[in-house]
């Protein structure tokens, strides 16, 4: 997890921005990234004070920290933020889009504006993020990474989840897009799809998850936002450099179960958000 990451030209340390980075998947990815040397601009939407405690974590390790309030409800303008980050940081070589939101309803009792608003935040606030990360990443002609945090929702369903499902899905296909689009300017552009993973969005902040059984998953237990952190640091570095438009799962096989699980259904509670 703390592997190296790659220099640029003249040496410095990598900069790299993380959207909601304030707690869970995000935290652990901007520690990730420190420890290998990079510099790490976080992003929060409510949680300041989990912002603030990154930033120390990441200093900890030796390197800058920045710190801005991301809201992807309010597109186009917030997308901006990744601009102030980069001029901070002195350039920007890695972005991570972590940020996201989701819901629990059936499609047919959802109002238009909660659709909207999943897919604006999880895909349009994705894209545009990219899009001022990328144009700085080609403006500096040093190659760089965009790395796209979806969800096994990215390749299978769930009841009471159309929009978030219909949003990583979305960001998967355009996670290949622009891996064909900035190849040319040696950008790489991949995406990790987490299973379950012990963090608040879970509803397991402090759990160990090696305490937490899950008979249905074949690793028997949730995943550790540590684990999805060192794919995406992997990502980061040299050694992945081959590496584009392709979606890591990190899910402790969960998504190989569908045959395997569907026998197994005793009743038609899976309906049911």
């Amino acid at each position: 997890m703390n592997a190296p990451l790659p220099q640029d030209r003249a040496g410095a340390p990598l900069r790299a921005v993380v959207t909601g980075s304030d707690s869970g998947i995000g935290k652990a990815i901007a520690v990730a990234l420190a420890g290998g040397g990079a510099d790490v601009g976080i992003t929060f939407h409510e949680d300041a004070e989990g912002a603030e405690d990154t930033a120390a974590q990441v200093r900890e390790r030796g390197v800058r920290a920045a710190v801005r309030r991301l809201d992807l409800t309010d597109l186009p303008t917030a997308a901006a933020v990744v601009d102030e980050l980069a001029e901070e940081l002195g350039g920007i070589d890695v972005l991570v889009n972590c940020a996201g939101t989701g819901s629990s309803q059936k499609a047919l009792d959802m109002d238009f504006d909660t659709w909207r608003s999943v897919l604006s935040v999880d895909l349009d606030g994705a894209f545009l993020c990219s899009q001022r990360a990328a144009r700085r990443m080609v403006e500096a002609g040093r190659g760089g990474r965009i790395i796209n945090i979806t969800s096994v929702h990215e390749h299978q369903p769930k009841v009471g989840a159309a929009p978030y499902c219909a949003a990583k899905a979305g960001l998967g296909a355009l996670t290949k897009v622009l891996a064909l689009e900035l190849s040319e300017h040696a950008i790489t552009v991949n995406s990790v799809a987490p299973g379950e993973i012990s963090t608040p969005m879970t509803g397991q902040e402090d759990a160990d998850p090696r305490e937490e059984p899950r008979p249905g998953v074949p690793l028997g237990r949730p995943g550790h936002a540590a684990e999805v952190a060192a794919v995406v640091a992997f990502l980061a570095t040299p050694a992945a450099g081959y590496v584009t438009g392709a979606s890591f799962v990190v899910d402790g096989g969960m998504t190989l179960m569908g045959p395997q699980a569907s026998q197994l259904l005793a009743d038609h509670g899976w309906r049911t958000p």
